[in-house]
């Protein structure tokens, strides 16, 4: 039995849908019930990673686990995963902390995770992924009201991943020990600049989107308004003060999978609904 956490997030809702397609007995575990609708041929248990007792009763008979690494209490979730006499756990990291700063909030969170993992004494495998394509959705709320899209950081090329593609890393990492005791630096095969996403999302939507480059100044206040101030001055540490460079390629996703990682064009393609107008209303 293979329980997945953060069943109904971009990777984990991904990797859900991999698991059921080829028949893998799963478990799944959510913090609450909205999201996407989970398959009805697996079980569903509802618990908080920061409280690791909520994981009892859905960690019954499970043999390996799929483990977001933001957890405040790392250190009580692998207790319980001990407890259960889990085999394996495959943690999903990132690959800031490749020569990141231990001062930086977001790399802490991750140094912390691995490093309670690799000590756990049980079988592990660790997922270090660039960043997601589907953190394109954040410019959702702007496409509803205009085509213009104002987007921080807006220099930086990043070889963004699909989540599709972690996933299927994740699984393989899963369901056999061929990954077990090692770390994987994944990303997508291109480094684009938000413009250029941008320029896909218009081309791909039909839409005649406009990119609109937002100064620091603004973007630091936007931020504030969606993170606590030590994740906003982490990521002005990664894009602004250059602590990490994320446009790096690595062909770790076709070694492993067999297949080459799909491209953000790929990715807006089979999301591109999300990315529509809103219908004007119909005149009465």
């Amino acid at each position: 039995m293979i329980l997945v956490t953060g069943a109904t997030g971009n990777v984990g809702a991904e990797l859900v849908s991999q698991l059921v397609s080829c028949g893998t007995p799963l478990r799944v575990l959510t913090r609450n019930h909205t999201g996407p609708t989970l398959p009805t041929t697996v079980e569903s248990f509802q618990g908080d990673l920061d409280q690791p007792e909520t994981l009892r009763n859905a960690l019954n008979s499970v043999r390996s686990v799929f483990l977001l690494g933001t957890s405040r209490d790392m250190p009580g979730v692998i207790s319980e995963l001990r407890r259960a006499r889990v085999e394996h756990v495959t943690l999903l990291s990132s690959r800031s902390v490749i020569g990141g700063h231990e001062s930086n909030t977001i790399v802490r969170m991750w140094m912390l995770s691995e490093a309670t993992v690799r000590s756990s004494g049980l079988s592990w495998t660790i997922l270090q992924p660039s960043s997601f394509m589907s953190n394109t959705l954040r410019w959702s709320p702007q496409l509803r009201t205009g085509d213009t899209i104002r987007v921080p950081f807006s220099r930086v090329p990043i070889a963004l991943i699909d989540p599709l593609d972690i996933a299927a890393v994740a699984a393989v990492s899963l369901k056999s020990e061929s990954l077990a005791g090692k770390s994987y630096v994944l990303s997508g095969p291109e480094a684009l600049l938000p413009e250029e996403q941008v320029q896909i999302l218009a081309r791909i939507t039909g839409r005649p989107l406009v990119f609109q480059e937002q100064s620091d100044p603004e973007a630091r206040a936007e931020l504030r308004n969606l993170f606590p101030e030590d994740f906003v001055e982490a990521m002005f540490r990664f894009y602004v003060e250059g602590e990490f460079d994320d446009s790096d390629v690595v062909q770790t996703v076709a070694q492993i999978t067999g297949r080459p990682a799909r491209r953000f064009e790929d990715w807006a393609r089979s999301h591109s609904d999300l990315f529509q107008h809103p219908r004007a209303p119909k005149k009465e």
